[in-house]
């Protein structure tokens, strides 16, 4: 059996990734329930992606979650580590993913969770 090899890539001009405080609370919900809430989300800019919310596993409620058996790879971030919300239904499997070991580079984003928008209810940046 073969190993796979991992690229690794630095983030630069080419691919550029910046991680900010986000100056605003964060709320997830998911069949109107409250799943996440925090004033501590980061944002990650990456490329030309659509800004991302980090959320610190802190401020969610991680009773709510499944952690699957799915998973992925960003040559930039490292590999991503997925969970589902159960009362959410089918919509809501592999919902959010984590990097648990991210790459030096985006190191901040250890001990956060995203989302993907489709499978929650809407994510809420509140100003104030």
């Amino acid at each position: 059996m073969q190993t796979q090899t991992r690229v690794k890539r630095i983030p630069g001009p080419d691919h550029p990734i910046d991680i900010a405080p986000t100056q605003s609370r964060v709320v997830v919900k998911l069949a109107g329930r409250v799943i996440a809430d925090t004033h501590d989300a980061l944002t990650l800019r990456e490329a030309s992606y659509p800004p991302v919310q980090y959320i610190p596993r802190k401020d969610i409620d991680m009773s709510l979650f499944e952690r699957t058996a799915h998973q992925s790879y960003c040559p930039y971030k490292g590999e991503a580590a997925y969970y589902s919300v159960p009362a959410g239904g089918e919509r809501a499997i592999n919902a959010a993913w984590t990097y648990e070991a991210p790459y030096e580079a985006v190191a901040e984003i250890s001990e956060h969770l995203a989302f993907y928008p489709d499978r929650v209810d809407p994510i809420e940046v509140i100003a104030g």
